[in-house]
């Protein structure tokens, strides 16, 4: 007959065992521009990403791969996922005041890739 303290033992072994959701790979993720966010707040929340929250903005100057479109939203999009993702496992969020969102589509497009950190 098992005694209780071996099918303790057993039994925590198991749950070991099994992958919780914390462990298992989430579908990649980028952090974009609200569309419906008027440009001058996009601007702000993109100096400030572009500043004081170091995001790595070299890419949106002008003759850089993302320059283009040379709208506030792409713009903002790019440094937004810069930020995002130099900062989402240190505590940053996709937030700037309402002026972002998380999507699970790749934002990148033509020669302008958007970074991806797991």
């Amino acid at each position: 007959m098992e005694s209780p303290l071996l099918r303790i033992i057993a039994a925590a072994v198991l749950m070991m065992m099994i992958p919780h959701k914390s462990d298992a790979q989430l579908p990649p993720q980028w952090c974009i521009a609200d569309e419906q966010t008027p440009d001058a707040e996009l601007q702000q929340a993109l100096d400030w990403a572009c500043g004081k929250g170091g995001a790595d903005c070299k890419n949106i100057q002008v003759n850089q791969p993302c320059y283009q479109p040379n709208t506030a939203k792409d713009h903002a999009s790019y440094a937004f996922n810069s930020y995002w993702q130099k900062f989402k496992n240190k505590g940053g969020s996709c937030y700037f005041n309402g002026a972002a969102m998380v999507t699970d589509l790749d934002p990148s497009h033509n020669g302008c890739r958007f970074d991806y950190v797991g």
